[in-house]
């Protein structure tokens, strides 16, 4: 009599072999099943590739904000980065500033969006502010890329420093969350008189790597902006704002960036249960005027930036 072929235990408990047919068919099963889920987690991979900018950039609207406002006091600057891109920001001039203040945005932010707050920064802490878009925010021409991205930065601080006839590391420097990582480039490139952080990144790729563990984000990822790199080129004052509660840029992303600071006037303010799109609190303005009180006055013999042809 043959023996019956079964995937249950016999009568006596013992396991019953599998037959050559059957292994074959859960073999191919598994196959397909891999070779499907592959092809997901592929096209997935590719459809990222291709979101990142819009993902990294979320630029907004024109018709967010007010674009005309009558009572800022500001001037409507267009200036050009170093190849070519026609750029604009708001010029909101101190009649007697302490410092000059270069303000980077956030990736969600333009300057018609944040102007009512970039003049009470002039008017509270007495001080002339430039607030600039980012190529393809705004009114600034093109398509954001972290190299271009840099460079309008570039640009912007040295018209700062033009309009306000001091060297371009005499330009005081605050950064939001991207805005942040620009910041921190240009004061590695080109100085700063102090450095003014607002819930800003070690890098985009690690805080990216911990939202998408399941990506080789480290290998892919085109845009950087490694901060934790290029922070220990900075030597002057540093002051960080981060909240606990930050879902975008996490805390510990923060302090390893002023962990990272080598200059010696470095302060991080952490704040409680703060998030990362919330207003910054007024401790934190405090802390910023309380830094411009100790920053020393700007040298007369100071290098004056000059633009050539």
């Amino acid at each position: 009599m043959s023996k019956r072929r079964s995937s249950q235990p016999d009568s006596a408990g013992q396991p019953i072999r599998l037959g050559n047919q059957n292994v074959k068919r859960i073999v191919g099963i598994g196959k397909r099943l891999g070779l499907f889920f592959l092809s997901v987690y592929v096209t997935v991979l590719i459809v990222l590739l291709f979101l990142e900018t819009s993902m990294v950039y979320p630029a907004p609207g024109r018709t967010v904000g007010d674009w005309q406002p009558v009572d800022l006091g500001h001037e409507d600057v267009t200036f050009q980065s170093a190849d070519g891109t026609r750029l604009h920001g708001w010029y909101f001039e101190h009649p007697n500033p302490r410092a000059h203040v270069l303000v980077s945005h956030g990736n969600a932010q333009h300057v018609a969006s944040m102007g009512p707050s970039m003049a009470e920064l002039r008017d509270e802490l007495g001080v002339s502010v430039f607030a600039y878009d980012y190529r393809g925010y705004g009114q600034s021409e093109g398509k954001p890329f972290e190299s271009g991205v840099l460079a309008d930065g570039e640009a912007a601080q040295r018209w700062l420093a033009d309009r306000a006839g001091i060297a371009t590391g005499d330009v005081v420097l605050f950064g939001r969350s991207i805005g942040g990582g620009v910041a921190v480039h240009l004061a590695s490139a080109q100085g700063a008189r102090a450095l003014v952080l607002d819930r800003t990144f070690d890098s985009i790729v690690n805080v990216a790597s911990r939202r998408f563990w399941w990506m080789p984000v480290r290998l892919l990822m085109r845009n950087r902006y490694d901060s934790l790199a290029k922070i220990v080129a900075y030597q002057g004052p540093l002051l960080q704002l981060h909240g606990t509660a930050d879902l975008v840029v996490p805390y510990d992303s923060g302090c390893r960036l002023h962990e990272a600071a080598v200059c010696s006037d470095k302060r991080l303010l952490t704040i409680e249960g703060l998030g990362h799109n919330g207003p910054a609190p007024l401790e934190f303005w405090q802390a910023f005027d309380e830094m411009l009180e100790r920053l020393p006055a700007i040298s007369a013999n100071s290098p004056i930036h000059v633009e050539t042809d």
